[in-house]
């Protein structure tokens, strides 16, 4: 199918970096045609490059890049995610790699919504694809993550109180629970999380095996962890020991 074949490509491209054309439809058995529509998906979508007769992976460093890291585990779990939200709700949506492949499935899969993100990427990713209404929170722009971070974030989401909140993070520690690389924006998760009942964790379960440097403190009544089927059990104990739901998504 054609989605499994994007996700082979976009694997093959976390790996290599840059492929060529060529190189592609031999790999996939498919014919350089074929490749050269998948790939023109890809690039409408922001994910790669194309650079004559190459197809090249965006930078890790920045949101596009991210997507395609994992690029098959990610859109299952924004699969599963979307099965949380009906037709007509308002829902907050923070930065993150798997939070804009949701944004993106529920721009496919429903109708009426308001989305509330602090994510520039995010509002132009579903930009055209839907009829949302897309409020986007103020604050000062990070250009590598696309994203809005300050004290601003906080004053413009207290506008706002939603029953779901969908973030990313970038690790796990029993000790310290969620963590970020990036303290301003763990602070702007922070800030929009006062303005929800339930948080949900949209990660790949290979963000458990590491922390990142900035707790998350997350203070809300309730948090969900939606990851893949390769979570470690024990992980998964842990964290149901504290009272965190935890929904595994298989993964092809």
């Amino acid at each position: 199918m054609k989605s499994n074949r994007e996700n082979q490509i976009l694997e093959l491209l976390a790996v290599e970096k840059r492929l060529e054309v060529a190189q592609l439809s031999e790999l996939l058995n498919v014919s350089q045609v074929t490749i050269r529509k998948d790939l023109d998906v890809l690039e409408q979508k922001g994910i790669i490059q194309r650079e004559h007769g190459w197809a090249v992976l965006c930078s890790t460093d920045d949101i596009h890049g991210r997507i395609a890291y994992h690029y098959r585990e990610k859109r299952k779990i924004a699969e599963w995610a979307a099965h949380l939200i009906k037709d007509g709700d308002t829902v907050m949506i923070e930065s993150g790699s798997c939070c804009a492949l949701l944004a993106d499935v529920l721009a496919e899969t429903r109708k009426d919504l308001t989305v509330i993100t602090n994510s520039a990427f995010i509002a132009a990713y579903i930009r055209g694809k839907c009829q949302f209404q897309i409020i986007l929170l103020g604050g000062i722009y990070q250009p590598d993550a696309q994203v809005m971070v300050g004290p601003m974030v906080r004053q413009c989401a207290e506008n706002f109180f939603v029953d779901l909140f969908f973030i990313g993070v970038d690790g796990y520690s029993e000790r310290t629970g969620f963590t970020n690389q990036d303290q301003l924006r763990a602070q702007a998760v922070r800030d929009m999380a006062h303005q929800t009942e339930r948080i949900v964790v949209l990660t790949e379960s290979e963000k458990f095996s590491r922390h990142g440097v900035v707790p998350m403190n997350l203070k809300v009544p309730a948090v969900t962890v939606v990851t893949d089927d390769k979570l470690d059990s024990g992980i998964k104990a842990a964290l149901q020991q504290k009272n965190i739901q935890v929904h595994t998504v298989e993964v092809d």
